[in-house]
C-alpha cells in the first residue's frame, strides 16, 4: 500500500522505518545520513512522493531536518513545529534539537573518522557548506550518495510522483506575455555573463512560461526544471504524462518540451559554456553535473526570481480584485464567528470547515493557499497549529480564537489573519491586542527609502511590544505570489537573514503576533504592496510605502481605544471604511449576498 501523511501520523510511524534505513545504510558504508525536510527542487511544501523526513521520523510539518546514525536519530525543528514534532515523532528515538542548532548539534555529536551520507539532489550548495563544514569540524566526512538509503527503504510503498496536468495561465492574469519575459530573462543572463541559465524552482518555471499545474499541495506549481538561453529560446522538461494538448501551441516554437530522464544529458551538453544557477535554490547535484561536464558555473540569484516578485499592474490590480472576494468571504466568516459561533461554541475543525466553505461560495476558488490554522485558547498561542485528532478544542468563552487562512484565486493568492474574541474579552487581551494592533499599523504606514530591506524596517512592528517587554518568535512579513506560492521569496521582513531591498509591486504580509504559552495567541496579519516611490509632503527624497490590499474587519471588542493615538484611530477608521466600500457591495448582491453579513459589517466598521 502507497503511503500518506497528515498531522495525525504518529510516532510509530517513523520509528518503525528506521531499521529499514539503517540496513540501506550499512550496504552503503555510512556511518550517518542527513535527511532534509526539501525535495529536489527546494519545494516548502511537499508531494507524498518527497516526504523523506516524514518517511523516517513521522514529522510533517514543513520545515525541519533529520540525521539517522546506526544507534541513535535527532530530527530538528523550529519553535513552530516544536509541539507537533513531540506529537509524531518517538522521543526514545530522535533526540529534539531546535532547527537554527542543527550544525553545532552535529559538530557535537558526530564521531572523527565517520562517513555521513547525502543525497545531492536534496541539498543547496549553500546548505551544504554549512553541513560540510559542521560534520568536518567533528573530524568526520560527507559522501555523497547515488541512490538514497531512504528512496531504497521506502521502496513499492513509497508514493507515485504527482502528474497534474500543466496548462497555460492567460495573459490577462499574468500581465505579460511568456515571449517578452522570455526575452527579458535571455537579456539578464547575458548581463551575468552566461549564455544560458539552469532553472530548478517550480516557481520560475510557472512564472516565465504562464504556466501552472498541482504537483503541490495548496500551490498551483508544476514540478520541472529548464535551460533558458540568452536569446530567449528554452526547454522545459516536464513528464509527458503532465502535457495537455494545449501546452505545445501555448509554449511556442522557440521553446522545447523534453522528458525529466534526458535532462542530465541536457546538462553534459552543456560543456564549455557559462551556466547561470542559483546556489541558495538549486541542488548540489546540478553543480556537480555542470563541473564534471565542463561547463563554466556562474553562481547568482535565479534571474526570474525579483521580475517574478515585483508584479506588474496587471498582477497588483488582480491582487486588488482576489482580495476583495476573499474579504466578502471573510466578512461572512466573521459574522458567522461573532453570532452564531458564540452561542453555539463549535470546535476548531468546525471553523476551519465555516472559513472554507464561504470561500468555496465565491465560485472562483481554485485551492486554499495553505491549511486553515484556527486556535482556540491555549492552541492560538501555537502559530503554524493545526487542527487535527486529540488537541481539537471547542470554542471558549473568556479565550480568544485565532485564525489563520488564504484562498488560491487565478488572480491573485491571498492570506489574513484575524483573532477574535469569545466573549467579550477580558482588559489583558485588549491591551495585548491594540499593543500587536498599534504594531501592525506602524508597518501598514511606514514610508522607507528606495534600498532599504525588510530586515532594516522589521523593529517597526515589535516597537509597541518591545516597549512593553514583549515580542514575538516569528518574522513581521513574508512574501507572496500572484497565483502561485503564500511563501515566496526573495522579499521579506524579519530580523534575520536577508538583505533584498524591497521593490515596488512586491508582496508582503505584515503579520505582529503575541502568544502567551498555554493561554491564547494574537496575530493580525494583512497582505500589502510596495507602491512606487514618492517624496512626502514637505519632504526632499523619494520613500516607498505600502498599499494594503486584505480587506476585513479587526475585532472592535479587542481594541482599547484609549492606547491608540489619534493619528492610529484615524488609520484604523480610514481602514475599516474601506473595507466597507469595497467588500459591501459584494455582500449587497451577487454571489456571495449576504444581508445579515452587511448590517453587521456596518456596525464593524463605525468610525471608533
Amino acid at each position: 500500500m502507497r503511503q500518506t501523511f497528515d498531522e495525525t501520523t504518529d510516532p510509530s510511524f517513523g520509528a518503525k522505518h528506521l531499521p529499514l534505513v539503517r540496513a540501506e545504510m550499512a550496504k552503503q558504508g555510512l556511518d550517518g545520513l542527513l535527511v532534509p525536510h526539501e525535495d529536489e527542487h527546494q519545494n516548502e511544501y511537499l508531494p507524498d512522493a518527497s516526504e523523506r523526513l516524514a518517511f523516517v521520523t513521522g514529522f510533517t510539518g514543513s520545515a525541519g531536518a533529520g540525521v539517522v546514525f546506526a544507534d541513535s536519530a535527532a530530527i530538528f525543528v523550529d519553535g513552530r513545529y516544536t509541539v507537533q514534532a513531540k506529537a509524531q515523532t518517538d522521543e526514545a528515538l530522535f533526540a529534539r534539537v531546535p532547527l537554527n542548532e542543527q550544525n553545532a548539534w552535529l559538530s557535537a555529536n558526530v564521531k572523527s573518522g565517520q562517513v555521513i551520507g547525502y543525497d545531492p539532489r536534496l541539498h543547496s550548495p549553500d546548505a551544504l557548506d554549512a553541513l560540510r563544514a559542521a560534520v568536518q569540524k567533528a573530524g568526520a566526512s560527507l559522501k555523497a550518495v547515488v541512490q538514497s538509503p531512504i528512496d531504497l527503504a521506502w521502496g513499492d510503498a513509497r508514493p507515485a510522483q504527482p502528474q497534474a496536468p500543466v496548462v497555460p495561465h492567460p495573459e490577462k492574469y499574468a500581465g505579460e506575455s511568456a515571449a517578452s519575459k522570455r526575452a527579458r530573462i535571455g537579456q539578464s543572463i547575458a548581463d551575468k555573463g552566461g549564455d544560458v541559465a539552469v532553472l530548478t524552482a517550480p516557481s520560475s518555471l510557472a512564472w516565465l512560461f504562464n504556466i501552472r499545474g498541482g504537483d503541490v499541495i495548496r500551490t498551483p506549481l508544476p514540478l520541472g526544471q529548464a535551460i533558458v538561453r540568452a536569446d530567449g529560446s528554452a526547454t522545459i522538461f516536464l513528464d509527458p504524462a503532465k502535457i495537455t494538448d494545449e501546452l505545445p501551441a501555448w509554449l511556442g516554437n522557440e521553446v522545447t518540451l523534453a522528458a525529466p530522464e534526458t535532462l542530465e544529458g541536457a546538462l553534459a551538453a552543456l560543456s564549455g559554456q557559462k551556466v547561470v544557477i542559483d546556489p541558495a535554490i538549486s541542488s548540489a547535484w546540478y553543480f556537480d553535473a555542470l563541473e564534471s561536464a565542463g561547463a563554466t558555473v556562474v553562481r547568482a540569484m535565479d534571474p526570474c526570481a525579483i521580475p517574478r516578485a515585483c508584479k506588474n499592474a496587471v498582477e497588483i490590480e488582480g491582487s486588488r480584485r482576489a482580495h476583495i472576494r476573499d474579504g466578502a468571504a471573510l466578512t461572512r466568516f466573521l459574522y458567522w464567528v461573532d453570532t452564531y459561533a458564540q452561542e453555539n461554541l463549535p470546535d476548531e475543525r468546525a471553523i476551519v470547515e465555516a472559513l472554507e466553505g464561504f470561500r468555496e461560495a465565491t465560485g472562483e476558488l481554485k485551492d486554499l493557499s495553505f491549511d486553515t490554522i484556527a486556535g482556540v485558547a491555549a492552541n492560538g498561542a501555537l502559530p503554524h497549529y493545526k487542527p487535527v485528532g486529540a488537541k481539537i478544542r471547542p470554542m471558549e468563552k473568556g479565550s480568544l480564537l485565532l485564525v489563520d487562512g488564504g484562498g488560491q484565486y487565478l488572480d491573485g493568492t491571498t492570506d489574513v489573519t484575524r483573532t477574535m474574541a469569545i466573549g467579550e474579552g477580558t482588559d489583558e487581551q485588549r491591551r495585548m491586542f491594540t499593543l500587536v494592533l498599534k504594531g501592525h499599523i506602524a508597518m501598514a504606514v511606514i514610508r522607507f527609502p528606495a534600498g532599504a530591506s525588510g530586515m532594516q524596517i522589521d523593529a517597526v512592528a515589535r516597537q509597541p511590544l518591545w516597549n512593553a517587554g514583549f515580542d514575538f518568535d516569528h518574522g513581521t512579513g513574508h512574501g507572496v505570489g500572484s497565483y502561485l506560492g503564500v511563501h515566496e521569496g526573495p522579499q521579506r521582513i524579519a530580523n534575520w537573514g536577508t538583505s533584498q531591498p524591497l521593490m515596488t509591486g512586491m508582496i508582503l504580509s505584515n503579520e505582529p503576533g503575541y502568544y502567551r504559552e498555554g493561554e491564547w495567541g494574537i496575530r493580525i496579519e494583512t497582505l500589502q504592496v510596495v507602491t512606487e516611490p514618492s517624496v512626502p509632503e514637505g519632504g526632499e527624497r523619494k520613500m516607498h510605502g505600502f498599499e494594503q490590499l486584505t480587506l476585513a474587519p479587526l475585532d472592535r471588542k479587542l481594541i482599547d481605544v484609549d492606547m491608540l493615538t489619534p493619528q492610529e484611530r484615524a488609520y484604523v477608521d480610514a481602514y475599516h471604511a474601506e473595507v466597507l466600500a469595497k467588500v459591501g457591495p459584494l455582500l449587497a448582491d451577487g454571489v456571495q449576498k449576504d444581508e445579515a453579513a452587511l448590517a453587521w459589517l456596518k456596525t464593524q466598521t463605525v468610525a471608533l
